[in-house]
């Protein structure tokens, strides 16, 4: 009885406080709190995309990621999802490059810090750039989309909004999605394309070329929500960066600023590879 009763905690050490949970401070506690919520919102979001997805009307067709997210800067020609594999990619690397900031905090390594998050900055700027790059082209189109007088739906080999000039003669256009079989080509093709409903290029909140309105407003919402994380966390990362060079954490004795910033870091990065997922490979 003497033995357990040595082993039992007094109420006074187990409800008196000043012990951290799990030896967690108080920031990383809160952080953790927010990162849940904001994991939920996210959830929401590409729920909602999947639902929207799979509620066509009849006849609707959902766009295929490869058709429309198909260009690389600087390059002519057709690359699906090579560009936005590499923006991926990088902002994964990221990820590692933080990894080895608050290792090396950990280590109380000051080069170390700076070092590493610099690295995770650069990979911040490059997907940032990156996703403007994407949006551009999103919003400026690679094929127009023609509705046709007898209904069916045609896309242009060259899209006029982009300057082109229209040859009646070498005009090309496919029916059902940009790179189908069917092609319909010369003054036949021309005549149809005159006599047509509608013809949309590129994509904005109201009508898009690549199919239903929702697809280009859930584009916009949910790329353009991680944007906005991925931005607070490359200024975020620019502050504690600041802060590591002049030597604010070795004074204080440790690094554990990094450490959030991190924590946040690779939150957007792993929202990231469900977004693309989801939005770019399903």
């Amino acid at each position: 009885m003497s033995g357990e009763a040595s082993n039992t905690l007094s109420p006074a050490v187990v409800w008196g406080g000043g012990r951290s949970p799990l030896h967690t401070s108080y920031g990383k506690i809160m952080l953790w709190f927010f990162l849940v919520s904001d994991a939920l919102t996210f959830t929401g979001l590409l729920t909602a995309y999947g639902f929207a997805r799979h509620a066509l009307s009849p006849g609707m067709v959902w766009p295929i990621g490869e058709e429309v997210f198909n260009s690389f800067p600087g390059l002519s020609g057709s690359y699906p999802l090579m560009y936005v594999a590499l923006m991926t990619f990088i902002l994964i690397m990221s990820s590692v490059t933080m990894v080895l900031a608050v290792e090396a905090g950990h280590r109380m390594d000051k080069k170390g810090v700076v070092k590493w998050l610099f690295l995770t900055v650069v990979g911040g700027f490059f997907f940032l750039g990156s996703q403007a790059f994407e949006w551009a082209h999103f919003i400026h189109g690679s094929h127009a989309r023609v509705t046709l007088a007898d209904g069916r739906t045609a896309y242009l080999a060259e899209n006029p909004h982009h300057g082109h000039a229209i040859d009646p003669a070498t005009f090309t256009m496919t029916l059902g999605a940009p790179r189908s079989a069917d092609v319909l080509q010369g003054p036949e093709a021309y005549a149809l394309y005159q006599s047509a409903v509608s013809v949309v290029s590129g994509a904005n909140m109201t009508e898009n070329e690549y199919g239903p309105t929702s697809y280009a407003n859930f584009f916009f919402f949910i790329t353009g929500f991680h944007g906005f994380h991925v931005t607070t966390g490359v200024i975020l990362n620019i502050v504690v960066l600041t802060m590591a060079i002049k030597g604010v954490f070795h004074r204080r004795g440790h690094y554990e600023m990094v450490e959030k910033a991190g924590l946040y870091w690779h939150f957007v990065d792993l929202v990231w590879v469900f977004v693309f997922t989801f939005f770019y490979l399903i």
